[in-house]
């Protein structure tokens, strides 16, 4: 059987609204080698619509199957967790709809859960209300723990940056469902309905992308086009299984 691929998007298929040079050929060779292939990502903000939507805009037209988002993610773990329940959401489109499609209530009056997600509408108001709903009884999610993000214009913050001042206020700590939670990992894989030692993890972060994919059992690459750089590899106790500068320099077929 041809290896599976899960593929972060930021920053190693795009950055913004720029195509990642080799990315539209990474994906050419995936479908003609027979390879299945997931869009993992950690940003929770866009629904899979949305991404299809984008990546289509950018020369490249998948299914929306083929998106998984830690928002996703999210909305199953606390669906499994308290069935029917309620939320307040911090957070963009792609967690609010997740939510709703798992059948949850969202509320600004004691709610089971204070979910934050990535977003750019965060001000003080929604800073205090979550942070009491905290102390008064909410259990505290986050969609995943990355600190920034890239974009065209450089680094933005991310959702760890955000749950920030609500884990200082409160004294608790969030529960990230997204990378490097194996629990991303694994659903991902349910979702191709491949085995770990089957499939690689691509992805431009060490401290989500190949710690996640290593810890869920998967073989690794680590891209160079994002966040991480040459130098700082080595810096980790774990390594990637392969480093390319792009997605363009997998040679897919011959890893297996």
């Amino acid at each position: 059987m041809p290896a599976s691929f899960v593929i972060d998007m930021d920053g190693v298929i795009y950055h913004g609204h720029r195509l990642i040079p080799g990315a539209q050929e990474f994906v050419t060779r995936l479908r003609d080698g027979g390879h299945p292939f997931l869009f993992l990502t950690n940003n929770s903000q866009w629904t899979p619509r949305d991404l299809r939507h984008r990546l289509a805009s950018m020369g490249i037209d998948v299914e929306e199957s083929a998106f998984q988002t830690s928002a996703l993610a999210t909305a199953e773990f606390i669906r499994t967790q308290r069935p029917g329940g309620s939320a307040f959401v911090i957070g963009g489109a792609g967690l609010t709809n997740a939510l709703y499609e798992v059948g949850y209530h969202l509320t600004e009056r004691d709610p089971d859960y204070v979910v934050v997600g990535d977003t750019r509408r965060y001000d003080y108001e929604t800073l205090e209300h979550a942070i009491r709903l905290i102390l008064g009884g909410a259990r505290f999610i986050a969609t995943n723990p990355d600190l920034t993000g890239p974009s065209e214009s450089g680094l933005q913050p991310g959702c760890g940056a955000l749950v920030a001042p609500i884990e200082l206020a409160t004294g608790r700590k969030p529960y990230f469902v997204g990378k490097p939670n194996p629990l991303m990992m694994r659903t991902a894989l349910r979702k191709l309905g491949s085995h770990s030692s089957e499939s690689f993890m691509v992805g431009d972060r060490m401290d989500t992308d190949i710690i996640g994919g290593t810890e869920a059992g998967m073989r690794t690459i680590l891209v160079l086009s994002g966040v991480t750089s040459r130098e700082e590899i080595d810096g980790f106790p774990y390594q990637p299984t392969h480093v390319f500068q792009d997605v363009g320099e997998i040679p897919v077929d011959e890893l297996g």
